[in-house]
C-alpha cells in the first residue's frame, strides 16, 4: 500500500477472533502473560508485546504507525497532548548547557517553554525571524543542539524553506525538529527535507472535529526510542479511547483537508478584495511573500487564513461581536469555521513588543475555515466586517 488514502483506511491493528472490520476499543489498563518466561521476555523487549497502556495499547500503536507511514518516518510515540508531545521531545533531546534555534514565530506555549521553564534547567533559545532565514547560521553556537520551526507559523502564516533548513541542520549536525500541525502529513512531510523529528497537535486538524485531546512526535528510530523511553517514565501518554477517535479521523483526513483548503483559499481572495482589510497572508495566494516556497514543499495551502482587520483592537473586537456563524474559539482545524484574535488569546502571555515581533499586529485575524459551504462562510465574513 503506497498511496496515502489507502494506508490511512487499511492499516489496522490485527484483527480478534471476532473477525471484527472496524478495530474495536481496546479499553485496558494493563495486558496479561501466558507464564513467567512470556513476562520475563517481553519486559526484557526480547518480543514486542504491549505491556501497559502508558507504554503502548493496540489503538495507540495504530494511530502511531498510520502517522509514521504518512511522515515517511522510521518511529513513533503518541501523547495526551501536542504540547506534550512538544515538550517531551525537548526534555527528551536537551540537556543543561544546550542552546536551541528556532523561528520565533510559535505557538504561544512552545514560547512559554522556551523563555520561562528552560532557562531553569539553563536550556537558552535564540530566535531568528522568518523574514531574516537566511541569516540563521550567525545565530548558531557550539552548543547549539536543536533546530526548530514551525512551518506555516502560528498565527501570522510565514512559510519557512524546509529544504534550506534542512541543509543548514545537516551542515552543523543539529537535530532538526519541525512542528507540522497546521499543514498536516498530507500537504507536506518535512522529513523529506531533512526533518529529524516532527510533531503535531493531533487535536487539530488530524481530528478534524473538536473532540479529542491529542499530540504525536514522529522521526528518526534511534530519536524517538529516547522520547518513549522518557515519556514512558513520566506518563504523558495518549489515551485509548482518543487514539481510536483520532485513527478513524486520519481514514478521512486527506478529502477533509483538501475541502478544507480548497474553502480557505476562496475566503481568502474575497478578504483580499474587501475594503476594511489591509492584508491578508495564505500560502497560496501569489501575493503571499513566500508564494513560490510554499508551492514547491505544500500540495495546497491548508485551511488557516491570517487577515490583518482595519481598525486596529477596537475593529478585530467589533469584527468578532459582528459574527453571527462562524464560531470565536482559540482551537482550529474544526469542521467549523472558527474565528480568533490572537493578541487576546492564544498569545495573550507574550507583550506587545513581543506580539509585534513576531507579526502578531492589534487586528490580526486568524480564521480556520471549515467545511461548510463556503458561501456561507464568506457571507457571515462579509457582514462582520461591512
Amino acid at each position: 500500500m503506497e498511496n496515502f488514502e489507502t494506508f490511512a483506511i487499511r492499516t489496522q491493528t490485527e484483527r480478534s477472533q471476532f473477525d471484527e472490520h472496524s478495530t474495536p476499543l481496546y479499553l485496558t489498563s494493563s495486558f496479561v502473560f501466558q507464564d513467567a518466561e512470556d513476562m520475563r521476555a517481553s519486559f526484557a523487549e526480547e518480543k514486542s508485546k504491549n505491556l501497559y497502556s502508558r507504554f503502548s495499547n493496540p489503538n495507540v500503536n495504530e494511530f502511531t504507525d498510520k502517522i509514521v507511514k504518512m511522515e515517511g518516518a522510521e518511529a513513533g510515540y503518541a501523547f495526551a497532548t501536542g504540547m506534550a508531545a512538544i515538550y517531551s521531545t525537548f526534555a527528551t533531546l536537551l540537556d543543561a548547557g544546550d542552546h536551541i534555534v528556532s523561528c520565533q514565530s510559535v505557538f504561544g506555549s512552545t514560547h512559554t517553554l522556551f523563555t520561562k521553564y528552560f532557562p531553569k534547567w539553563n536550556i537558552e533559545t535564540t530566535y531568528f525571524k522568518a523574514d531574516n532565514a537566511e541569516n540563521v547560521e550567525q545565530y548558531i553556537k557550539p552548543n547549539t543542539k536543536i533546530l526548530y520551526l514551525e512551518t506555516p507559523t502560528n498565527p501570522a502564516i510565514e512559510i519557512l524553506d524546509l529544504e534550506f533548513f534542512g541543509k543548514i541542520a545537516k551542515k552543523h549536525n543539529l537535530i532538526f525538529i519541525v512542528d507540522n500541525c497546521f499543514a498536516t502529513p498530507y500537504l507536506q512531510q518535512p522529513i523529506k527535507y531533512g526533518a529529524d523529528v516532527v510533531v503535531h497537535s493531533a487535536t487539530k486538524l488530524i481530528d478534524g472535529q473538536g473532540r479529542v485531546l491529542g499530540g504525536v512526535a514522529v522521526g528518526r528510530a534511534d530519536l524517538i526510542r529516547e522520547i518513549y523511553l522518557f515519556a514512558r517514565n513520566t506518563g504523558p501518554a495518549m489515551s485509548p479511547f482518543n487514539a481510536w477517535v483520532l485513527s478513524k479521523s486520519l481514514e478521512t483526513l486527506a478529502i477533509r483537508v483538501e475541502r478544507h483548503c480548497e474553502n480557505a483559499l476562496k475566503v481568502a481572495q474575497f478578504l483580499e478584495s474587501h475594503p476594511n482589510v489591509e492584508l491578508v497572508k495564505y500560502p497560496f495566494l501569489p501575493s503571499h511573500p513566500s508564494y513560490e516556497i510554499a508551492k514547491k514543499q505544500m500540495k495546497l495551502g491548508g485551511n488557516i487564513v491570517a487577515f490583518e482587520i482595519k481598525g486596529g483592537i477596537e475593529g478585530g473586537r467589533k469584527f468578532l461581536d459582528s459574527i453571527t456563524m462562524c464560531s470565536l474559539s482559540a482551537n482550529l482545524g474544526d469542521t467549523r469555521t472558527i474565528v480568533t484574535h490572537p493578541a487576546s488569546t492564544t498569545h495573550s502571555k507574550l507583550t506587545d513588543e513581543e506580539r509585534n515581533e513576531v507579526g502578531i499586529t492589534a487586528g490580526l485575524v486568524r480564521c480556520s475555515v471549515g467545511l461548510e459551504n463556503v458561501e456561507d462562510v464568506i457571507a457571515d465574513l462579509k457582514q462582520a466586517l461591512d
